[in-house]
């Protein structure tokens, strides 16, 4: 529809992250007491919210549950004034994740599925893109049987006008061959961390396989997020280191995410791949100052980073 402006196109996973602070992670068999803990919505929810405090507007099309995690996540997602496109699932609640922050900020994952593990082709359908979105895959989507089914068969289907991200995530070696070759064909931009670089290419150096990944997706580029260290942008025939803003860690849960939703949105506003990457890390860099997943900064708060003498 013209005149509309475009949107980040969320098909992943919202869940509800049940966060604990740990002074240390436990040994088998035995059992820690957290300094603290909340009960959140989170996984999917962190990329929209980040772009959306960019100022990109948000459609969630991945699914939710009937049940208090569904409420949950329905009531943050509009607190955050996302669209939410799909009726809720009966008969399923939404998912939850456990993570365990040790002293350091450093994150530990159990997650349970639930609802949002049972995209199929008709929940696709309902989804009406017009040209300039962009459509986020995540690589839990890829991983799940009924998601990645569903986008590996959705994803050739869309318009060049349309931008497709995917982040493959830390389930990146469960990921079926034919989805994984499906998304990496359809992706204009691929965003990594140097774990998931390493797993899908075999180099150690996240230039290197910034590289050799923009060689399989043949289309508008890669990030390799390098943690402390920043980023890594590959175009054809380019690869640019992109270096972090120095920051004390006090949570990286959500950091991946909070850089990811503000490079979209840095691109979608018609900053230059190497600038999008350099605003991203700043929005990175803000967020693990902060405790909780979903700590993306506002774009006031980005622009004064990347205004000061530091910046």
């Amino acid at each position: 529809m013209t005149g509309e402006s475009p949107r980040l196109v969320h098909t992943g996973n919202v869940v509800v992250d049940v966060v604990m602070y740990l002074p240390r992670l436990p040994e088998v068999g035995g059992d820690v007491l957290a300094s603290g803990s909340r009960i959140t919505a989170g996984g999917g929810l962190n990329v929209m919210v980040s772009a959306a405090r960019q100022g990109l507007p948000v459609a969630y099309a991945g699914l939710h549950g009937t049940g208090p995690f569904g409420d949950l996540a329905r009531e943050q997602l509009a607190q955050a004034g996302i669209e939410v496109v799909q009726p809720a699932l009966p008969d399923v609640d939404t998912g939850f994740s456990v993570a365990l922050i040790d002293p350091t900020g450093e994150r530990t994952f159990a997650t349970s599925v639930g609802a949002e593990a049972q995209l199929g082709a008709a929940d696709l359908a309902r989804v009406d893109l017009r040209p300039g979105d962009v459509v986020y895959v995540s690589g839990y989507s890829l991983a799940y049987p009924s998601n990645g089914a569903a986008l590996a068969a959705w994803l050739p289907t869309l318009a060049p006008e349309v931008t497709v991200v995917v982040d493959p995530g830390p389930l990146v070696a469960e990921i079926p061959g034919p989805v994984l070759a499906a998304a990496l064909e359809r992706a204009d931009w691929w965003s990594c961390n140097e774990r998931e670089a390493r797993i899908l290419t075999e180099q150690t150096d996240p230039e290197s396989a910034a590289a050799a990944l923009v060689a399989r997706t043949g289309r508008a580029g890669v990030v390799v997020r390098t943690g402390p260290e920043g980023a890594v942008l590959a175009t054809a025939g380019r690869t640019v280191p992109v270096p972090a803003f120095p920051v004390t860690a006090v949570d990286t849960n959500g950091a991946g995410d909070a850089h990811l939703g503000a490079f979209i949105a840095a691109l979608v506003s018609g900053l230059d791949p190497v600038q999008a990457v350099r605003r991203a890390n700043a929005a990175a860099a803000l967020a693990v100052t902060r405790q909780g997943p979903a700590t993306a900064p506002t774009a006031g708060e980005v622009d004064e980073l990347l205004g000061s003498p530091t910046g």
